[in-house]
């Protein structure tokens, strides 16, 4: 059978189980454990990859044993609009991930390395606030990515596998023409990072009718926090948003970036019931990082407390309907870290392609590689982003994956060897100026870090089969076991 017609067969077999999916997702018993099981079952015949059935057997077991995670699901199922249900199982676990994932195999056959699993794109810098810290605030007012580069670049990446977009900034919400982009790409899922501001009743309407945009509301923690990092009433301008939304049945979740002095905020046990209560589904947590406007060292959180926010975030997914991971802290739930197109990189308001939002250097520009009849596969494939992806993983401890504060000095080495560029004035002061303190910081988490590594508690992530890397590894496949109890633990 020809590839061409087991790739239409498997397309029709997709088909056919989305439709029993939404005839489920729309039945009456929509609500129980029974059924919740069951979509499992339905969902798992979709992969064309061992890893990634194993993956929803993984989560079967959860349900079955009454983890939270279960809870995390019926929300999502009753709590979403019809449009957002759809969206959720046919663009994002259907196209984004497992379609996705056909495709981004078969362009690493051809090209001879593997594309990201989605884009973080800065389509804008404007911001209606101007908050303290924010990496942000060291760009002028500018836009040099047009819809038409908008458009062509998220063309490219679908044929590359890629059907998943993180749109930051910047206030995504200030450029009209983005809700024409999410439109046309309607075959995508884009996550966007937003004060929450700016979102309008009409706007509302359109992400319903869409189905495919999830904001993620940037907060500080309680009002205190929040209003005196990003001003006065702006928490409770957050909160109203947060309530439209719930009620309108849009999907979203919060964003928060720690610092010294708001851990306290986020760990209070009334912060996470709270963003149940107002229908996030999911949460994103950062560790401030001293790049942008005024870097500030000072502002990081200390290693005592980003230790205890890895506590944090761990204890939440155990305990609470809500999936919250801590981009710092979670390095084993993605193998380690995601940069320089391992699974993600960043394309800056400019056109510059960096290996990660917070690592802001950069060897292509987007805009000048189209203008020279390139693409986007030459960035990926430069000698910057191949040594990223060289000492991205360099670390067998997962709880300190990331080469910017982790591996200062390995950021600082690739920089040298490949001569890249600073993406604006002042960013090379994360590996000149300050290196010295992020390096001795470094030195202390890393004792903690260690610890909690080596502590038992993660031994789940240390067997290569169960990392969320292991389709790279064709001979791991081969030997793939189906999990015994002991495996769930790190669940």
């Amino acid at each position: 059978m020809s590839d061409a017609i087991l790739k239409a067969w498997h397309r029709a077999k997709v088909a056919a189980i989305e439709g029993a999916v939404f005839r489920l997702l729309a039945s009456a018993s929509r609500q129980s454990d029974r059924t919740l099981i069951w979509l499992t079952h339905l969902l798992e015949r979709v992969p064309r990859t061992e890893f990634q059935r194993q993956q929803l057997r993984q989560l079967r077991h959860l349900f079955e044993h009454k983890h939270p995670a279960i809870e995390t699901a019926r929300r999502a199922f009753t709590q979403l609009h019809p449009n957002y249900q759809r969206r959720l199982i046919s663009n994002l676990f259907v196209g984004a991930t497992w379609l996705g994932e056909a495709t981004r195999r078969e362009f690493a056959e051809r090209e001879g390395f593997r594309p990201p699993y989605l884009l973080a794109i800065s389509p804008t810098m404007h911001c209606n606030l101007r908050c303290i810290g924010c990496y942000a605030g060291g760009y002028p007012w500018q836009d040099y990515l047009s819809f038409e580069t908008l458009d062509r670049l998220l063309t490219e990446a679908k044929e590359m596998g890629m059907r998943f977009f993180v749109v930051t900034g910047g206030e995504p919400f200030v450029r009209k023409d983005l809700f024409d982009l999410y439109e046309k790409h309607n075959d995508c899922s884009f996550l966007i990072y937003t004060n929450g501001t700016l979102i309008t009743d009409q706007r509302i309407e359109q992400m319903v009718k869409l189905g495919n945009i999830g904001p993620a509301i940037s907060l500080e923690g309680f009002k205190q926090e929040t209003d005196t990092r990003r001003g006065e009433g702006v928490f409770d301008k957050i909160m109203e948003s947060m309530d439209r939304l719930r009620e309108a049945g849009v999907l979203f979740g919060f964003s928060g970036t720690v610092t010294r002095h708001n851990v306290d905020a986020f760990t209070h046990p009334d912060f996470i019931d709270l963003m149940i209560e107002k229908g996030c589904l999911f949460g994103w947590m950062f560790i401030y990082i001293p790049i942008g406007r005024n870097p500030d060292l000072e502002l990081r959180p200390t290693p005592e407390q980003r230790d205890r926010m890895r506590r944090w975030s761990l204890g939440v997914r155990r305990s609470k309907p809500i999936f919250v991971a801590d981009f710092w802290n979670d390095g084993c739930l993605t193998g380690g870290c995601m940069s320089g197109g391992t699974l993600y990189c960043h394309i800056n308001y400019r056109g510059d392609i960096e290996p990660c939002v917070f690592m802001q250097f950069k060897s292509h520009n987007l805009v000048e590689l189209y203008q020279q009849g390139k693409t986007l596969k030459d960035a990926l494939n430069s000698p910057l982003f191949q040594r990223v992806r060289c000492i991205n993983r360099q670390d067998e401890n997962k709880l300190r994956p990331c080469p910017i504060i982790d591996h200062n000095e390995w950021l600082a080495e690739v920089i040298q060897e490949t001569g890249a560029q600073p993406s604006y004035p002042g960013a090379e002061t994360i590996i000149t100026d300050l290196a010295e303190g992020v390096r001795e910081w470094a030195h202390e988490y890393a004792k903690l870090a260690d610890r909690a590594w080596n502590s038992g508690e993660y031994d789940f992530f240390k067997d290569p089969l169960n990392w969320a890397t292991t389709y790279d590894d064709p001979e791991a496949l081969k030997q793939f076991r189906k999990p015994d109890k002991s495996d769930q633990a790190a669940a």
